[in-house]
């Protein structure tokens, strides 16, 4: 009997955490890549600036790498490409705004002239090695998204891509609906869904709709207008300058990000400016307060934002004043819910208007809820179905929905990062692991800051540093001059020079003792002075800072 052929999906990033989307479809000795995003650091990754996916196993298998589709241009999909195109050269085939921003990047990290990048449109059709690519519109928070069906020769996999059922999209561009009931009606063999909102009922708001409500706050608002929403959402940023507009407003752009969004969507022409709406940043302090509309990032409240530095008085052109009206047009992403809260705070005691509750329509999801979610599973009636783009209970609840609907719960697979997913036209099942994990972005580093570093920098945060300084004679053995004690964010010196003077002995005497054993091993030294100086400090103050011993020869 024939070998049965079979297809392969890896998922290298995006599963079991919202961001740094990647996905590998491979069939034989090639390899086709989905998306390649990045995610933030969390809480506890002190100075780290991005976190990107693990691609040992494209590296290792760069030789079979067709090329790199994208499904849009948002950080969590396009974000890491700059790092994987340093090591790995393949076509890149991407909708035009979505390559315009990622060019962008391209620039920044120098590589624009290495990369081939290749347009594409809804409707278009691709042939990268085996696999023919169809790319079909949807709807989402930023223009020219799409989702991908990939034709294998064992049978098709759809992935939506980010995306919402919005009947009333502010471009005019809805959803084809038309392509995923031919895709259904022909025979899908997996699926791969969005799973973000999975867990909210119903349908989500048409991004139409947080127009209105923006009308009305303008029409209301005496003062200024600021509002903060996520950079990449242009057809958010598209309601506000129509708005703005309307009620015969000014509008300036605060932050690099933002700024490089409006001036590439314009110049595409996905973002359309009535003349003389759009001023600079100077201008608006010679305009009359009721004329101004400001937009401006950090509606999570990230640190280096513009409106958390504008709260926090920090922001060199733009202070809050009584009577403005602020507009945080986002929902908190999990994690961050502290940080907008502590920025709403700070804005309200300078006097400022706050519109932030979810509840008050200023912000649409663009993703979608269950209703959206069943009926793309309806449509596309898959053989397998794999959730993805979500936290781990949300694939699960996504698995459960899937279930509701009639696909076998053998037949859906709730996938982590790394698993080798295989499938012929009979059965699919997980196949083993490929290495799959993050890749922390620190500064030009990349992947040079890992857990023990981290671990270090925590512990600098919390206790601080003691250097202690010790010159050894080399002829006698004998301590020469010091110990000399350093401390840095674990006591002032002046108000604890008791406990300095106390931990000074305890050195002495850690050195005695070696003298008196004869150990004259560097390394042995240093440990015995760190540990017998960690006890009597965490005797003393119940803190362990970090001890660096330095001992110098004469």
């Amino acid at each position: 009997m024939a070998k049965e052929s079979k297809v392969s999906i890896i998922p290298l990033g995006g599963l079991g955490e919202i961001g740094k989307n990647m996905m590998v479809i491979k069939y034989g000795d090639n390899i086709l890549l989905i998306d390649s995003g990045l995610s933030f650091p969390e809480e506890e990754m002190l100075g780290i600036d991005i976190v990107i996916p693990d691609i040992t196993y494209l590296i290792e298998n760069k030789h079979m790498l067709r090329g790199i589709v994208l499904t849009h241009g948002h950080e969590d999909h396009i974000g890491s490409l700059p790092y994987v195109l340093r090591q790995i050269n393949a076509p890149v085939y991407g909708t035009k705004l979505t390559l315009g921003l990622l060019e962008n990047k391209l620039k920044d990290h120098k590589l624009n002239d290495r990369v081939k990048l290749n347009s594409v449109k809804p409707r278009d059709t691709i042939q990268v090695g085996p696999f023919k690519v169809d790319f079909f519109r949807v709807s989402h928070s930023i223009p020219d998204s799409v989702g991908l069906a990939v034709h294998t020769p064992v049978g098709t996999i759809v992935h939506t891509g980010d995306f919402k059922i919005d009947h009333t999209p502010v471009d005019g561009e809805v959803m084809d609906f038309y392509k995923l009931a031919q895709l259904g009606e022909k025979g899908v063999l997996v699926l791969l869904s969005d799973s973000t909102n999975v867990e909210r009922p119903g349908y989500t708001l048409s991004e139409r709709a947080v127009g209105q409500t923006f009308e009305e706050t303008f029409r209301n608002a005496k003062e200024r207008i600021i509002v903060a929403t996520f950079a990449s959402n242009v057809h958010r940023l598209q309601q506000v300058i129509l708005a703005a507009h309307k009620y015969n407003r000014k509008v300036a752009v605060i932050g690099r990000s933002m700024l490089n969004v409006v001036n590439i969507a314009y110049e595409l022409g996905y973002l359309h400016i009535p003349e003389g709406t759009l001023v600079e940043l100077d201008e608006i302090n010679r305009l009359p307060k009721h004329k101004v509309v400001l937009m401006c990032t950090g509606s999570q409240g990230e640190p280096m934002s513009a409106l958390t530095r504008i709260s926090a008085s920090e922001h060199k052109q733009v202070e809050i004043m009584p009577g403005d009206t602020v507009i945080i047009s986002a929902t908190p992403i999990p994690g961050n819910e502290k940080l907008v809260a502590r920025v709403v705070d700070l804005l309200f005691k300078k006097g400022a208007d706050v519109i932030y509750e979810s509840v008050s329509g200023i912000h649409a999801s663009g993703h979608p809820s269950q209703e959206e979610l069943k009926l793309i599973l309806n449509l596309i009636k898959p053989k397998f179905f794999i959730p993805v783009h979500g936290e781990h209970r949300m694939l699960v609840k996504h698995a459960e929905l899937a279930k509701e609907l009639g696909i076998p719960k053998q037949n859906t697979f709730v996938a982590e990062n790394g698993m080798v997913l295989e499938f012929t036209r009979r059965y699919g099942r997980i196949a083993g692991r490929v290495p799959a994990g993050r890749v922390l972005v620190d500064g030009l580093g990349v992947g040079d800051v890992g857990n023990i570093v981290l671990r270090d920098r925590k512990q600098l945060s919390q206790d601080g540093i003691l250097i202690v300084v010790v010159t050894i004679s080399r002829e006698q053995g004998l301590v020469a001059a010091g110990p000399d004690i350093v401390s840095r964010g674990f006591v002032y010196v002046r108000e604890s020079e008791e406990l300095l003077e106390g931990a000074k002995e305890k050195v002495k005497e850690a050195l005695e003792k070696c003298y008196e054993k004869n150990i004259t091993d560097w390394s042995t030294i240093k440990s015995q002075v760190r540990d017998v100086l960690g006890k009597y400090l965490y005797d003393r103050t119940r803190r362990r800072p970090m001890i660096l011993p330095i001992i110098m020869e004469v």
